[in-house]
């Protein structure tokens, strides 16, 4: 499980957490980590904790916002300018809206920040990714996916908007991206995979804008497994040889799992990759 020693690895929303245990374990093991994160201060307080628990100084932090295209790209820019090479992305920042917002590019909150930004990010970062190789995608996705339903007519939730279908949606779709983007990579050595963490005791529903909805989480937290246990398996599809050049596949508990038959709808899967393009203003 060494295999990830010294190597540069991104994690995204790692100031809380499953992205903090993920930075934590990572460091652990002697890679370099990058730890991207919207508050500087929350950021440098968990960098320390970070630090202190791994005995590893080589984790760092990056700002950036992921509503924010703008944002995104200028991070992209200033990693390339400080680091020659990505061995590992996780694209692990999530966040929920119970009221329906949009950011400042016109993105509805939900679909930007837990499908439209690991998508750009993942995107922008392939050419170094591919220039690193072998190197490791891993998304997180969410079991709540299961409830999803994909309207491309109403693609950004504004004829109806429902907070926990807007969350579903987003984590089918980064089911689909991750199996359509193996498909695309093909042999380039660069291997994504996808996560199902599990019921986890996070502060996802900080967002949430309600009294009943935060106090729904706390009762559930009984119930719920730790954000360390849900790191385990973005951990292992990290660090471990087992999963060398595997790719295209979904996990939980660190055992490959199969997802549902609308998942794997590869025409499905085409339509949301030629929607996103150019939703962002990509030409492919």
């Amino acid at each position: 499980m060494d295999e990830v020693k010294g190597k540069i690895c991104i994690v995204t929303g790692s100031n809380s957490g499953i992205g903090k245990e993920t930075a934590l374990g990572l460091a652990e093991k002697n890679a370099k980590v990058v730890m991207v994160v919207r508050n500087i201060e929350r950021g440098s307080m968990a960098r320390k904790e970070i630090v202190s628990k791994s005995h590893n100084d080589n984790v760092h932090l990056m700002l950036c916002d992921l509503s924010s295209l703008e944002s995104i790209r200028t991070f992209v820019q200033e990693f390339k300018a400080t680091y020659e090479r990505l061995d590992v992305l996780i694209n692990n920042a999530g966040a929920f809206f119970r009221k329906r917002q949009v950011t400042a590019d016109g993105f509805e909150n939900t679909l930007a920040v837990d499908y439209l930004a690991p998508f750009i990010l993942t995107y922008e970062l392939l050419p170094i990714l591919k220039s690193s190789a072998p190197s490791r995608i891993i998304n997180i996705s969410s079991g709540f996916y299961t409830s999803a339903k994909i309207d491309f007519n109403d693609f950004q939730s504004e004829k109806k908007y429902r907070w926990m279908r807007a969350y579903a949606n987003a984590k089918l779709m980064i089911l689909m991206f991750t199996y359509e983007l193996a498909r695309r990579l093909g042999n380039d050595r660069v291997t994504v995979n996808a996560v199902l963490p599990g019921f986890v005791a996070t502060n996802l529903g900080k967002n949430a804008g309600s009294h009943i909805l935060s106090l729904m989480f706390k009762l559930m937290r009984p119930f719920q497994i730790s954000a360390q246990k849900a790191a385990e398996t973005p951990l292992y599809l990290a660090s471990s040889k087992d999963v060398e050049g595997i790719t295209g596949k979904c996990f939980a508990k660190m055992k490959e799992v199969d997802t549902s038959e609308a998942s794997h709808d590869q025409q499905t899967q085409k339509t949301l990759w030629e929607t996103t393009l150019k939703l962002l203003g990509i030409s492919n």
